[in-house]
């Protein structure tokens, strides 16, 4: 059953009409495929543009951690070698101390012994009188 309402479409054009049309379809389908084809290359382009973009900021970024690590690993190599230098002078102070605090003894323990054989000597001398005068 078919709607009695609604004009049928086959066959009421001519067909130079129809062919004409299609010619305009195909010409209007081959203008929006080139238009797309252009828009696609210009995305192509933007996102290529974004891309190194995208690496240079990267390559610059690395570039300058780099440079801030190399910057720290010196500081801190000059800061260390500082507080090396300091410890080394502080340990060179502390063995010539050493060695003058080991001198004083033993320069001390000879004077002991030059007191302690003079003692001995005053003793025996002492004794030699007390047992002449008895």
């Amino acid at each position: 059953m078919a709607d009695d309402s609604e004009p049928r479409k086959i066959m009421t054009k001519p067909l130079p009409q129809i062919l004409d049309e299609i010619e305009d379809s195909i010409r209007l389908a081959d203008e929006a495929a080139k238009s797309a084809r252009e828009a696609a290359a210009e995305v192509q382009k933007a996102v290529e543009k974004a891309v190194e973009d995208a690496t240079k900021a990267l390559h610059e970024s690395i570039t300058e951690v780099e440079r801030n690590a190399l910057r720290a690993n010196e500081e801190t190599n000059r800061y260390v070698k500082e507080r090396f230098e300091k410890v080394e002078e502080t340990i060179v102070a502390t063995n010539e101390r050493i060695d003058i605090i080991e001198q004083i003894a033993k320069d001390a323990l000879e004077l002991a012994k030059l007191v302690k054989a003079a003692i001995i000597d005053g003793t025996i001398a002492v004794d030699k009188r007390i047992s002449k005068k008895t």
